[in-house]
């Protein structure tokens, strides 16, 4: 395997700090915390520990003492419902860290808008009109941030609203690009996703870096197969609110696309990414219904069910599924795919994706795994790689310096140039390298993650056989 380069790790925090300042966190400050053991995410937890300890280096004790007695205060324990639902019904305001969105209430007899707090088991709160509109978002995934709740005669209420706030230029993103070599960049990337660079090899940077591309692509449709304890999900727990984590329970049409009696929108209308997390033991209702619904979504980014209700939608879809690996860490099955749900085997489904990652190459994560250094701000970070979806200048990029063969599938291309254009916004988003940097850090990568769902079609539906069995591309004036 390719190892890590020799990395100075003190000299790059220096120089993250002069380049980021205030959006810079010590990685190591967040398990240190415990934070996260209180139902909040990480980059919730990163901006709490910013706003009550700021600082760098390990947690003292004293700074440790400090944030559990500010959490205890304001974050909500899996037993302090009915505690606080007490403390307002004595007349006291309540202000309390949790997650609020706002679902819109227009019939006959009610027009309204009501909070949904998650965290207290409150669903029926009342909001003022105002929140909605300073805040959309609270009507589509909601946010985080400080909420007042008091008790009325007609039942709780949002009184106040603080939300957290990240500082968003992507300008400054892409100058600071500039000041880093590659090597520093996608170490500070891979800090910044919560792990230490130094534990992974070059190769396997590459394949975290890699779970980051749904967020920076709109419609990147990807499949990790991974064995437990690889980190599949870490980062789609903690990374931003527009990004939805489904792992245990049901899973249904309505959940996914739309509820037919209501007309609400599913998670794929609402989030960002929605994640399938460990797939293989999910329960699905009527499965048929879902495997239709995707094929058309992830195709056309169409969501409906029956014909009504249509919204489009640029979420993009990941599914995370444990394999079990032979003594040589290789999969067992043929094809990679096995181990999902059969009625997501379906080459028709399959076709649809981008690209499998193969998390069966990344090693299992250790105490080592975990930033020991200085990286971005989660909800910052998390924040601008969002932004780069709208940046359409490297998608433009991608499709005028590729030249493809003539029997090329065009789901091929298309899936390459996409995974090639989002690998460039991530290590590139300051369009500077070579030609020869370009196919090896951005396509050649693409056409690794495509070719691993190319082999199970070509394995499985010898329709494809008109086709190159192998993807292949050039790049114009590379090496």
């Amino acid at each position: 395997m390719t190892q890590v380069a020799a990395l100075d790790t003190e000299a790059l925090a220096r120089k993250v700090r002069e380049v980021f300042g205030d959006l810079a966190i010590d990685k190591r400050r967040l398990p240190e915390s415990q934070l996260t053991r209180r139902n909040v995410p990480g980059y919730v937890a990163e901006w709490v520990l910013d706003s009550v300890v700021p600082g760098e280096g390990p947690l003292t004790p004293a700074e440790a003492d400090k944030v559990q007695k500010w959490a205890e205060r304001v974050i909500p324990g899996a037993n302090d419902q009915n505690l606080i639902k007490n403390r307002l019904t004595t007349g006291e305001m309540v202000k309390i860290l949790t997650h609020l969105q706002i679902e819109v209430i227009l019939n006959r007899t009610r027009q309204e808008s009501i909070g949904n707090l998650t965290l207290i088991g409150i669903k029926d709160a009342h909001v003022p009109p105002r929140l909605a509109e300073q805040h959309p978002a609270l009507l589509q995934q909601g946010m985080w941030g400080i909420t007042e709740l008091v008790s009325t005669k007609d039942g709780p209420a949002v009184v106040g609203f603080k939300p957290m706030q990240a500082t968003i230029d992507i300008s400054l993103l892409k100058e600071a690009r500039s000041r880093f070599t590659l090597e520093e960049w996608r170490a500070l990337l891979v800090t910044s996703m919560g792990y230490n660079p130094t534990a992974f090899t070059v190769s396997e940077q590459s394949l975290l870096l890699c779970r980051l591309l749904p967020l920076v692509q709109k419609s990147m449709h990807l499949i990790e197969l991974a064995p437990k304890g690889t980190g599949k999900s870490y980062i789609f727990e903690n990374i931003s609110p527009r990004v939805r984590l489904i792992s245990g329970g049901t899973v249904s049409p309505a959940v996914l696309f739309v509820n037919n009696q209501n007309g609400i929108a599913g998670l794929l209308a609402r989030f960002a990414v929605v994640v399938l997390d460990e797939v293989q033991t999910l329960k699905f209702e009527k499965p048929e219904e879902i495997v239709g619904g995707l094929k058309g979504f992830l195709a056309n980014g169409r969501l409906t069910r029956g014909g009504l209700h249509e919204l489009s939608s640029d979420c993009s879809f990941v599914m995370l599924a444990n394999i079990a690996l032979d003594e040589r860490l290789k999969p067992i099955h043929d094809p990679v795919t096995y181990d999902l749900p059969k009625f997501l085997q379906e080459t028709a489904f399959l076709d649809r994706v981008r690209g499998i990652i193969p998390g069966w190459e990344l090693h299992k994560l250790t105490r080592d795994s975990f930033a020991t250094s200085l990286g971005l701000k989660a909800d910052f970070f998390g924040d601008a790689l969002l932004e780069l979806r709208e940046d359409l200048s490297h998608d433009q990029y991608v499709s005028m310096n590729i030249a493809w063969p003539e029997h090329v599938f065009k789901r091929n291309t298309d899936s390459v140039q996409m995974i090639a254009s989002g690998l460039r916004k991530l290590l590139f988003p300051h369009s500077e390298h070579s030609a020869s940097e370009f196919y090896r850090y951005c396509v050649q990568p693409a056409l690794d993650l495509r070719q691993r769902v190319w082999d199970v079609l070509y394995a499985t539906d010898t329709e494809n056989h008109k086709f190159d069995r192998d993807i292949r591309c050039t790049v114009k004036n590379a090496l």
